[in-house]
């Protein structure tokens, strides 16, 4: 099989094929663990910079240059067509989203409106194109959040461990459910056709807490949407990652919605997972972010773990979640060479085509 170049190594994986190397970045590549990242925080907060261009395009690019990973993801965060959506919320450090008033009604639902990204969010997509222009060919990774994990948010009025909220108004009102996520459908649509028209070359769907879910749940309640959603995004004719924490008990029916890949944590092994999953259909993860707080021996032993297990086809390197603060930069760059030295095929070139520098 004729090898791909550096650039392409995300695109050629997620179309289910053997890149020169397996491609590997990370979830929060774009960080609290970056010292350049913690100094530019001390001037600006996170939507501050996710909503300012040119700092967003720094953030997002720097990762490529420092670290070598075969692709970029937008920095952002999954409430901001929210705040055009009609929804006042903060980000509280230490915290997270909150949002000042909760839906718990038709009432509250009815407040959110349709998003239309080039009147709403030009910020967002001039980072898009900002960064595409400084990636010099290496993919960015546009995202939003899924539906259910917006609505989790919008519901529960902050982060939550048990649902409760979501749950009753998803058990108690199916009607009322139904219209909400048909609307964040809408929403979300939107801005992810938005970024691959800016130059997004690649999708990640986060859907962060559908893990909390039984699987009756998310097929009745969930499933419906993903399928309409990933249909919209079909038409885009770039690859999309759907991801979620803990929820390996719905790998198969978030699969069946209609995504390019899966994404799964670092619960279960990728051969396990693939078992149930379409045949050939990508997937991406998995390393326990933990293991990167631990000695390189350590990190290393758990890295080759992943990559025997995975194999080569149609296998993207990454996390099983986001980089944690405390993890030493040193470590992602180590990571990030051992993952392209372990799988190189004889005769490619390793690395991003990307000129190395300091970053944001």
């Amino acid at each position: 099989m004729t090898t791909a170049p550096a650039a392409s190594r995300l695109l050629t994986a997620l179309a289910g094929g053997e890149p020169d190397s397996t491609p590997v970045w990370f979830m929060r590549q774009a960080g609290r663990y970056q010292p350049e990242y913690r100094a530019l925080r001390r001037r600006h907060g996170m939507l501050e910079i996710a909503n300012t261009p040119e700092l967003a395009a720094s953030v997002t690019v720097a990762p490529v240059r420092q670290y070598g990973v075969d692709a970029a993801i937008l920095f952002s965060d999954i409430m901001v067509p929210l705040g055009p959506a009609g929804v006042s919320f903060e980000i509280q450090e230490g915290v997270g989203p909150v949002v000042a008033e909760p839906i718990r009604d038709a009432a509250g639902a009815a407040r959110i409106r349709d998003v239309d990204p080039a009147r709403d969010l030009p910020q967002v997509l001039e980072a898009v194109e900002r960064s595409v222009a400084a990636l010099a060919g290496v993919p960015l990774i546009g995202f939003a959040g899924a539906p259910f994990t917006l609505a989790s948010y919008l519901i529960e009025g902050r982060p939550s461990r048990q649902y409760a909220e979501t749950k009753r108004l998803m058990w108690a009102d199916p009607g009322l459910w139904d219209t909400l996520m048909n609307q964040l459908v809408r929403v979300v649509g939107a801005h992810l056709a938005a970024q691959v028209r800016a130059g997004a070359r690649a999708l990640q769907v986060f859907d962060s807490w559908a893990g909390a879910l039984a699987l009756g749940d998310y097929e009745a309640s969930v499933a419906p949407h993903m399928r309409a959603l990933f249909a919209e995004l079909r038409a885009l004719s770039v690859p999309v990652i759907y991801f979620a924490v803990g929820a390996g008990h719905l790998a198969s029916a978030m699969a069946a919605t209609g995504p390019t890949a899966l994404g799964v944590d670092w619960r279960e092994p990728v051969s396990q997972v693939r078992r149930r999953l379409p045949p050939g259909m990508p997937v991406q993860g998995n390393l326990d972010p933990a293991a990167l707080l631990a000695p390189w021996p350590d990190v290393a032993r758990q890295a080759r773990a992943v990559l025997a297990d995975a194999g080569r086809r149609g296998f993207v390197f990454n996390l099983g979640h986001g980089i944690l603060p405390p993890t030493d930069p040193a470590a992602v760059a180590r990571l990030v060479e051992l993952v392209h030295a372990e799988t190189q095929s004889p005769g490619s070139k390793s690395g991003p085509e990307v000129e190395r520098g300091t970053g944001a």
